[in-house]
């Protein structure tokens, strides 16, 4: 019960969602989440936090950057199908398509130069 309460918690919020939604297409550090919803770092950094609770991403770090994906096969079955759910769901949506373009955009910036901005 306890996963549960924590997928639910982390999918009540539109920006944990967007998360979600962009790292469909790659993974993504920080910075570049950062520029994708013009959130202050502390903000995205606690959307992030709820999120890896919940084990619905997982990060890596490299030098002085982390990177986030969505969790993987290993993760929960509750885990994958709230993924399954949210992804599907919100696939066709006008706020996913415009953070599509956003994100094109963002991963096309070097990350060094992003990040150091």
């Amino acid at each position: 019960m306890r996963d549960i309460m924590a997928i639910t918690k982390a999918l009540a919020d539109q920006n944990r969602v967007s998360i979600l939604l962009a790292l469909q297409s790659c993974e993504l550090c920080v910075c570049q989440i950062i520029a994708l919803l013009n959130l202050a770092p502390s903000t995205v950094s606690k959307h992030l936090s709820i999120l890896r609770q919940a084990r619905l991403v997982e990060d890596r770090k490299e030098g002085r950057w982390v990177h986030y994906r969505l969790a993987g096969e290993a993760a929960p079955p509750e885990v994958r199908a709230a993924l399954a759910w949210v992804c599907t769901s919100l696939a066709d949506s006008d706020t996913v398509q415009e953070h599509r373009r956003r994100l094109e955009k963002i991963v096309a910036v070097d990350p060094s130069k992003l990040c150091s901005e």
